[in-house]
């Protein structure tokens, strides 16, 4: 399986937490746990390890999931279709309110 290249930020840059990326990578190191545990190269004790990491690995997926999740539950909630991404909005007037601008 392809390694996914992961992006560092450059020193004293602000970072912001990004849960796709935390998302991504957690796969990604999960899904390489798992390709090591099922190859059966490794000793015991360093499979108790990767399992470990995976349960962790797991949870971090599973919550951020959970947050994608809620997120589109709440562009949904008002009227249970997703909101429009068009740059044109009306206003409660009816007014085009691109237009004045």
């Amino acid at each position: 399986m392809a390694k996914k290249a992961v992006k560092k930020s450059a020193p004293g840059a602000k970072t912001q937490p990004d849960t796709s990326l935390d998302f991504e990578s957690s796969l990604a190191e999960l899904e390489d746990l798992v390709e090591q545990m099922e190859a059966g190269d490794i000793s015991l004790e360093e499979s108790l390890k990767h399992f470990e990491r995976g349960i962790t690995l797991t949870r971090m997926c599973q919550q951020a999931l959970k947050q994608a999740e809620q997120k589109v539950q709440i562009l949904i909630k008002d009227n249970d279709e997703p909101e429009s991404f068009s740059s044109t909005r009306i206003d409660e007037s009816g007014d085009d309110e691109s237009a004045s601008a």
